[in-house]
């Protein structure tokens, strides 16, 4: 406390030269920079200030290789999905061999960072291995498959992994079971059976139902919510539904079909989940067009923290640098919170400003 007194003295002491005076004016504010620093809201401290996730998907090659990536994951996230490293064929790439060196990885980054993992996924019909799509498979055969690979990826991280991902995208656009890889090999009790499965593999992971275009209240959402109603009532352990909401300015959900959705999965005793958030723009994306996502992040987060059943709110990445829009969606882009060189964008401080006031 002297020294800083004294050195603070010296600071203002208007009879030093300039270039002397300036070095120890730095050196007497540094510290309030650092504190400062220290203080800074981010969207990790804000959620945790209310008991409320907000994470993002993982690539896992950027968390390896881009030491910038990795430190705004940390800072910013309190629970993170890994993008593939716990896909069917990244895991289990042959009939007898698993592969976990990836995803083990991103989950003990996730633990010494403090972090929770969201598992991402057990049963899908995509990023399957060629042994297995291309087999010749009884029902019995597949169904010990199916249940092996269960019992195994998700009791290896039992206790770790707090919320899988268990079955995704099997309702179709047209509100049909999707014409699925599993659906033809097994039939429709594939859905329960695998989340039976996951249920005895980790009795305490919240289980979920994950999928894209029923956020509102459409064809597809009501076909969603019949099936887990139905599968509710025969007792399959499903604790909530994930709602992917990839998005773009014209195909957002209504806000009050979005709450009344969300009200009817609550009312059968469900959680809900923004699971994969993004929101594309057509390039070049200009100023109105990064105002309009910005408000359109807030609205869903806001409605999100709104319900006491929606539990967290996850983006499919976090930075340009490493979306998948441009790939899927040529001529569109730039759909999320920071820019290619990291930068933070309108609709980063959009989620700022709505965690901390809503």
């Amino acid at each position: 406390m002297i020294l800083t007194t004294i050195v603070r003295r010296i600071c203002f002491n208007s009879r030093l030269s300039m270039l002397p005076r300036l070095i120890l004016l730095l050196i007497c504010i540094a510290p309030s920079w650092a504190n400062a620093a220290d203080t800074q809201q981010t969207l990790r401290s804000l959620a945790q200030a209310r008991g409320f996730h907000v994470g993002t998907s993982v690539d896992e090659s950027a968390l390896q290789n881009d030491r910038r990536y990795a430190e705004i994951l940390a800072r910013e996230f309190t629970i993170l999905t890994p993008e593939n490293s716990l896909k069917f064929s990244s895991v289990h790439p042959a009939p007898f061999r698993y592969d976990f060196d990836t995803a083990d990885k991103v989950i003990a980054f996730a633990q010494d960072n403090e972090m929770e993992i969201h598992g991402h996924v057990l049963v899908w019909n995509e990023q399957l291995p060629h042994w297995l799509t291309k087999g010749k498979f009884s029902r019995e055969q597949l169904s010990n498959i199916l249940r092996q690979h269960v019992y195994h990826v998700v009791g290896r991280y039992r206790g770790q992994i707090v919320m899988w991902d268990v079955v995704s995208e099997a309702i179709a656009d047209d509100g049909t079971l999707r014409d699925t890889f599993w659906l033809r090999g097994i039939g429709p009790d594939y859905i329960q059976l695998a989340f039976q499965w996951a249920h005895e593999a980790d009795p305490a992971a919240v289980l979920i139902y994950n999928d894209y275009g029923g956020e509102g209240l459409n064809h597809k959402s009501n076909k969603i919510y019949k099936l887990i109603k139905n599968l509710l009532k025969r007792g399959a352990p499903i604790h909530g539904v994930g709602l992917q909401m990839h998005i773009s300015p014209d195909l957002i959900p209504n806000h009050n079909a979005f709450t009344k959705n969300i009200n009817r999965l609550k009312n059968i005793g469900l959680q809900v989940h923004i699971t994969e958030m993004d929101v594309r723009l057509k390039k070049p994306a200009g100023k109105i067009q990064r105002a309009t996502q910005a408000k359109i992040y807030a609205e869903i987060l806001g409605s999100c923290l709104s319900s006491s059943s929606c539990n967290s709110f996850s983006l499919w990445g976090f930075s340009d640098k490493y979306s998948w829009i441009p790939e899927y969606f040529p001529g569109w882009g730039a759909a999320l919170i920071f820019d290619e060189s990291f930068h933070p964008k309108p609709a980063y401080k959009a989620l700022i400003e709505t965690l901390g006031t809503k």
